[in-house]
Parts: structure tokens; sequence; C-alpha cells
């Protein structure tokens, strides 16, 4: 068998503008080694993941090995982080390999995390400790199984070599997946330059990659503004819709592509409380779990003055045009989230009667410190399964989370709404609702026990965690554990960023 690594680059990144990027060739690594292939993925971008497998495939996701094609780069950006502007940012410790497209014709960035130092590590050492790779995969790819759009895991392998936080940790490399890495703060960088034809070109490359369509319209920029806001509004509804903490929503970590970048300080509410914050850097509470759609808000506000002068020449004259398409984000959210809440309690229709049940129901879930997964999960057992209790059971994990009694006139509530409108078969309804709330999420306890097991060598919990993860909503007796609360002693109160 040929172990050659053929990989299909097509890039294009690199065309577009040198003030994008630096060439920069990855660091090697003293020994590097296998943790684990997403074989799914690499068939998906027509790569075997046997040829990953082997020494010379593992050298190429460890940085040892360039393979044919790639143009290795690390690319520019800017960025508001907690609120204070950084005018040159850009990749510290990542590199990005070249593109492929994939079976679904989408062009995907491969990139190389933790692999070394570049122009703009700004004193950093350019790696990555074992844990946040491990936990990168963990959440990528579980938030892929849930369906939400999100970067993705093809690879995970260590180097043999030590890196310095608090303490010394082993090393590690991921290789990410992304339809592209371009940031909010990829346009902030040449906007704050005032480097129109860079800011120009590269406009004219996301519309081409990413929202071709905007192409066709009287103003390119501002059907491709619109576009980006919609995705944002869809994709932070639903973050909420799970109970998913990004932890570091600065405009360098939000994609024009719509997809979730950056699993560091992340973490999934367990007990429902609006105010939640896991994140040690986040003191003041900026980037809570309630605070996040409005977040958005802001950062695409800084991506819409970052585009004044694409939009029109004149800013006073742009600025009215922009302002009715940023304003609508607000719209857009509301929308995407009572649709998908709706999803979660079986109910096909959103409007007033259905907002006041959703606001009730969080409420008493805060009151009551419920967890936020299972809370949605068993409201299925007090569905009426039409004679089928014993196949509800099996589907769904009956038991597993008994409610407050105090859920009870709110559950009667929910059930008359659902025999008033809904026109459907209740089993029906059950299975769409065990359809729309996973019984298994990344716990923080249980991706920091697979981190600690895989910082002395045991990848095994890591592993098992991940496979359980890429069936979210199928209950399996065999694996209740993995659905089970933490306990006190087991909880996990901070997250912390890789570097």
């Amino acid at each position: 068998m040929n172990d050659a690594v053929n990989i299909p680059f097509d890039n294009t990144y690199l065309r577009v503008a040198s003030t994008l990027f630096a060439n920069q060739l990855p660091t090697p690594v003293k020994q590097p080694g296998l943790i684990r292939i997403n074989s799914a993925l690499a068939e998906m971008l027509y790569i075997n993941p046997k040829q990953l497998e082997s020494e010379e495939g593992v050298a190429v996701l460890a940085g040892n090995k360039i393979p044919q094609g790639a143009e290795p780069i690390a690319t520019a950006y800017a960025g508001h982080q907690f609120g204070g502007f950084n005018p040159r940012l850009g990749d510290g410790r990542a590199i990005l390999l070249g593109e492929v497209i994939g079976q679904d014709g989408h062009r995907y960035d491969l990139q190389l995390k933790g692999s070394g130092i570049t122009p703009y590590s700004r004193n950093g050492d350019g790696r990555s400790p074992l844990g946040p790779v491990l936990r990168e995969y963990i959440l990528s790819e579980f938030m892929a199984a849930l369906g939400v759009r999100t970067t993705r895991s093809l690879a995970a392998v260590t180097t043999g070599e030590t890196v310095i936080r608090e303490q010394a940790l082993p090393g590690a490399v991921l290789t990410r997946v992304a339809r592209s890495h371009i940031r909010v703060g990829t346009f902030q960088y040449f906007a704050a330059r005032d480097d129109l034809e860079s800011l120009t070109k590269l406009a004219d490359h996301v519309i081409a990659r990413h929202y071709p369509e905007a192409a066709q319209a009287n103003n390119p920029y501002l059907s491709m503004l619109a576009q980006v806001i919609q995705a944002q509004a869809e994709l932070i509804a639903h973050w909420q819709s799970i109970g998913f903490i990004h932890g570091v929503m600065n405009t360098d970590n939000m994609l024009i592509s719509g997809e979730t970048v950056d699993y560091g300080p992340c973490a999934f509410m367990e007990n429902y409380h609006p105010s939640t914050v896991f994140s040690s850097i986040d003191h003041q509470g900026r980037y809570a779990y309630s605070n996040q759609p409005a977040i958005g808000h802001w950062n695409l506000a800084c991506l819409a003055q970052a585009l004044l002068p694409l939009v029109d020449k004149d800013e006073a004259a742009a600025i009215p045009l922009i302002q009715p398409i940023l304003d609508a984000y607000g719209d857009q959210y509301s929308a995407a989230y009572q649709q998908r809440m709706c999803a979660k309690l079986g109910i096909a229709q959103a409007n007033h009667e259905t907002d006041e049940l959703i606001t009730d129901l969080l409420v008493l879930m805060a009151k009551h410190s419920v967890d936020f997964t299972l809370g949605f999960r068993v409201l299925a057992d007090w569905l009426d399964w039409d004679g089928n209790a014993e196949s509800a059971k099996a589907i769904n994990s009956a038991g597993l989370y008994p409610l407050p009694a105090e859920f009870q006139p709110w559950v009667l509530r929910w059930q008359q709404l659902l025999d008033a409108g809904q026109g459907k078969h209740t089993t029906d309804i059950g299975i769409a609702m065990l359809a729309n709330n996973p019984v298994f999420i990344a716990r923080n306890h249980q991706v920091e026990q697979a981190i600690q097991a895989g910082n002395v060598g045991d990848f095994a919990p890591f592993h098992k965690l991940v496979d359980v993860l890429a069936k979210p909503f199928e209950f399996d007796a065999g694996n209740k554990g993995y659905a089970d609360p933490a306990m006190a002693e087991q909880r996990v109160t901070q997250t912390f960023c890789g570097t």
C-alpha cells in the first residue's frame, strides 16, 4: 500500500492579496504520535484516512512534513477582545496548509493548530497543550453531531514535547477544518489600516466563496453583510437553544462563514441560569449565556463599520443603507430562537402564547436549578404516548431526570396548547421532541476527565466520549452515566484558554 499522503489542495486565499497573510512553515516537533483520525470527515474531503494514520500521515498532521500542494500561511486579522480593539492579532499558533473541495462541493481550509511560532505570535510559543486539543476535538465534533454550524476536527496528534503554561503539560496539534477562517477581525484589520484595496479584494473573495448570490445584487457588499448577519443570528439562536456558552466572543472569533470557531473556554450549561459564565478570563460576565445574542449584534456592528467604505465611498451615505440591515438582526435572532425552542417543545408554530410559555419555563428552570438539557429531554415523558409507553421509554429514557412537582401547572398549560393547536398524533410530537433535545451533551466534568486521562497517556476516556457524543439524541441505557449531571464534587466551574 502507498502510504504517501495525497491531499487534493486547491488553494485560493493566498492568491487574493499578499497583505492577507504571512508565508510560514510549521515548526517540526520532537516525536509525533497519533491520537485520533476523523475518518468520515477525511473521506468527505477526498483524503484517505489510512494515509493519515501512516507514519508519513502523522508527520503531516504534526507539521513535520509538508504534503504536496500545501502552501502554508499564517493569516492576518485584528479584533476586539473583551471590547478593546487590537489592530494586529493574526494566527499566533495556527498555520493554514491550504484548501480542499469536499464531496458536498464546498471549499474547506485545513489548518494545523498548535504548529509553532508565526509572525503574529506576540511572544507566545505557538504551541498548544494537549488539553485544549482534546477539548476542541470533543466539542467541535459534538456540535457537528447536533447539527450546529461549526469548524470540525480532522485529527489530533501528540508532539512528544512539553508545553509550559501554569505547569508543564504534554503538547499536541489539532487539524482543524473550516469553510474558511475569515473573521470579522480580518475585515477590521484592513479597515483599521485604511487599506481599501485589500479590503475590497477580501470582500470579493468572501462573496465568491460564501455568498455568491450577493454578486448579483445592486450593492454586493451590502448583500454580503445582510447574509452574514442572518447566518450569525441563526447560529447564536442555535447556541442558546442547546445551552452552549462560547466564552470568548471576540470579533476575531466570529467567522464570516457563520460557523462556530474557537473552543477555548467554552462550556455547556448544566443547571439553567441566564447569567452563567465559565471562562476564567471573563471577570465581568461580558460573554455570559444571556449576553451572547447582544454580543453577536455588537460584533456585527463592528463588521458593518469596517464595510462602510465598500458600501459607499461617502460614509454619510453608507450609514443609512447599512443601519436597517444591522437593525434586522434582532428580529432575525428572535425568529430563529423561537423556532428552535418551539421545536424542543413539540410546538409547530411560534406565537405570543408560545413565547410566554417558553419564558415561564425558563423562569421555572432557573428557580429550581433544573438541568437545561435533561429538563427539556424528559418533558416528552409527560406526553400521552397513546399506549406506546414501553416503546416511549426505550426511545427516551423515562425516569432519567424527574422534574419538580412545581412544574405540573406549566406542563398542563403546555399540554393544553398541544391539544388545541397541533392536530398531530402525540406520539409523533414526542418523537419529534426527542429529535430536537439531546440526551447526551459534552458535560464539562466528562470533558475534563478525558483531558486529565489524556495528560497521563490514557486516551480511552477521550475516544469513548467522542463516540457517545456522535449520537447525542439516541438514548442507550449502557451509556446512562454520560447523561447524568455532575455530582457536587465533579462540577467544573471554570474553563480556560489554551494560551
